[in-house]
Order: structure tokens, then C-alpha cells, then sequence
């Protein structure tokens, strides 16, 4: 079996500047068509400011940074939201790399990280216009409702929360 060409490695506070580099290549690709100009940067600036990142991170949030060889092509961040419960609070690869497997290996390896922390189940939330969305069913996940969030400035996060049981 060949070894993979991607690895992770967890993000600190002297990578938020990579994970905003990350994003401005992500985000603008997979919401262009779902989101609105302004309510694509205020959600940015609301979720990725150097702020927001390092108050996440203070807050128990692991981010992590994905690596196709050497270069970095993704991140993402997963938190505890009670006992044995976990949220996969972001998952972004870059578009170049979609459909090549970094998605799976990268969603594989933060529920192995789950696991080994005792965590029984991980949610999501993704944007009900989102393809993504069928990525997340064919890795085991199902949606378990139907949400709209207020996020300021009269925007909304039209999503599903998904869920995965993970098994032992």
C-alpha cells in the first residue's frame, strides 16, 4: 500500500496567518454562488480575523493544517461540546486539491483524533447549498436538522447540523 501524500499537523497561534492566507483561497471559491459579496467578507472578517482565530484557539478549538507533501492545502478545527461530544468546526481544502482524496484523509484523521480523546460522536454544520454536504454523507454522516442562525448584521447561516456516531 502506498503511503499517503498528505499529512496534518496542529495549528497554533503563530499559523493564523497561514490559516487566513488558507481561507482567502477556499472561501471565496466554495461560496461565491451561495453567499452574497458582503455577507462573504463579514463572515470572513466575523470568523478569520486575527481575533477571532486566536480567541477560538483560546477557547479549546485545535486547529489543524493540512499538507500535501510539503505544501500546506487546507485546514480545519474541532472542539468538545460536551461529554463525548465533538464539533468539526471547520474543514477547508483548496480547490486544487478537492476530489483527490485530501477531503477523506483529512475528516479520517480528525475523527482518529476524536476517538483517541474518548470523543462518541462528531457534528457539523454546512451550509444546505453546499456540496459539500454529499461529501459528508458518503463519510457516514446524515443530517439531523434543519438551522437558521442569525450571525450579525441581519445575515443568517442557512445549514444542517450533520452527525457521525463514531464506532469502536
Amino acid at each position: 500500500m502506498t503511503a499517503s501524500p498528505y499529512s496534518i499537523r496542529e495549528a497554533g497561534i503563530p499559523d493564523i496567518s497561514l490559516i487566513r492566507e488558507l481561507c482567502a483561497k477556499v472561501w471565496p471559491s466554495t461560496y461565491a454562488t451561495i453567499l452574497n459579496r458582503d455577507q462573504l467578507e463579514y463572515m470572513m472578517d466575523w470568523m478569520y480575523s486575527p481575533t477571532s482565530l486566536q480567541q477560538q484557539m483560546n477557547e479549546g478549538c485545535t486547529f489543524l493544517i493540512l499538507y500535501h507533501k510539503e505544501k500546506p492545502v487546507g485546514y480545519g478545527s474541532y472542539q468538545a461540546i460536551g461529554p463525548q461530544r465533538y464539533k468539526l468546526q471547520k474543514l477547508y481544502i483548496l480547490p486544487t486539491e478537492q476530489g483527490q482524496g485530501a477531503g477523506r484523509f483529512f475528516l479520517s484523521e480528525i475523527q482518529r483524533l476524536v476517538k483517541e480523546q474518548g470523543g462518541q460522536s462528531i457534528e457539523l454544520q454546512v451550509n444546505r447549498q453546499n456540496k459539500a454536504r454529499y461529501f459528508y454523507e458518503a463519510m457516514g454522516y446524515h443530517i439531523r436538522e434543519e438551522v437558521d442562525i442569525a450571525v450579525g448584521n441581519g445575515y443568517y447561516m442557512n445549514d444542517y447540523i450533520m452527525t457521525l456516531q463514531l464506532v469502536y
